[in-house]
């Protein structure tokens, strides 16, 4: 009696989803967000990018570091056994009608849904907890018009920024100063600290940048530590955004439009956050340094107990 090719002990259940068809969902999806992501480098890169959009220009290392980390965990993802939830699907779905729509915002914003509609179809559950922090990358690096919702809520922020410069500048010398709310009178010359003045890049990069130094060591197993390295992260974006506004206010009051430019539009500004972020690293190493993570011991490690 011969057995038939279609009887079930010649399946191979690893048929049912072979590698191919992995791969066409990584090239469909690489053809679909490839473009994206390169409108965005284009645009942080060469600040051809809107205001708003240019705020999460971390994403131009956060989102290529979200692949490696991903990458990374490949091995233990394979491991992970298949089981699809029909809210991937959906999430899916939603993604593809958010990119079909065109509009710029829901685009950039279904390519993390898209992500993690794929992680709960092919692991379920487990899979989008085990992708959890790439997610996270790429969610916070996609662009949207969140900054232009704050702003109207950063005027108490710009007032202590420019009352702060302000005093800076008097201490230093200059007498002709009058502060007033969000402006500064220079020599007869106003500087305004607007509301993209007062911060909020440098805040997103900087806390951004900590959760990825967090992942990065294993700090962020640490609630305590975590929070001060962000709290620390804050610290050190308002402080600079301080010093960068009391430097812009000297230039333009004291006519050096050149340095005023350099230090505002061009690449000067980019090393400043460079300096910033190294501020960022060195709380890092401290924090490592002075409060490491305590192991608790095994049992085996446990000293022998003494008889009464």
């Amino acid at each position: 009696m011969t057995t038939s090719p279609l009887s079930s002990e010649h399946i191979n259940p690893q048929r049912i989803n072979p590698d191919w068809v992995t791969w066409a969902i990584a090239a469909v999806f690489a053809l679909l967000y490839g473009p994206v992501f390169f409108v965005w480098a284009h645009g942080w890169i060469f600040k051809s990018i809107s205001i708003e959009h240019e705020y999460f220009s971390h994403g131009i290392l956060g989102i290529p570091l979200a692949a490696y980390f991903a990458w990374q965990k490949r091995p233990q993802w394979l491991a992970l056994p298949q089981r699809s939830n029909p809210i991937g699907v959906a999430m899916i779905g939603l993604a593809a009608a958010l990119y079909l729509s065109g509009i710029r915002d829901c685009v950039n914003l279904s390519m993390p849904l898209m992500l993690g509609g794929l992680c709960l179809w092919f692991r379920g559950v487990a899979g989008l907890r085990y992708m959890g922090f790439p997610l996270v990358m790429v969610a916070l690096s996609a662009p949207t018009d969140l900054p232009y919702l704050i702003t109207p809520y950063t005027l108490p922020l710009q007032a202590f920024i420019a009352t702060t410069a302000g005093s800076i500048l008097k201490m230093i010398g200059m007498t002709d100063i009058v502060i007033d709310g969000i402006y500064l009178r220079i020599s007869g010359r106003v500087v305004e600290v607007a509301p993209y003045c007062a911060g909020l890049k440098m805040l997103f990069t900087v806390q951004y940048v900590g959760l990825v130094m967090l992942y990065w060591t294993g700090l962020l197993q640490s609630r305590s530590r975590s929070f001060a390295l962000l709290g620390g992260g804050l610290f050190i974006s308002v402080t600079a955004n301080i010093i960068r506004n009391t430097i812009l206010s000297f230039f333009h009051g004291t006519q050096r439009d050149g340095a005023f430019h350099f230090f505002h539009d061009s690449w000067g500004g980019d090393l400043f956050n460079v300096f910033m972020l190294g501020s960022l690293l060195m709380l890092l190493l401290a924090i490592e340094d002075h409060w490491p993570i305590q192991q608790s011991p095994s049992p085996s490690s446990a000293p022998p107990s003494t008889p009464a």
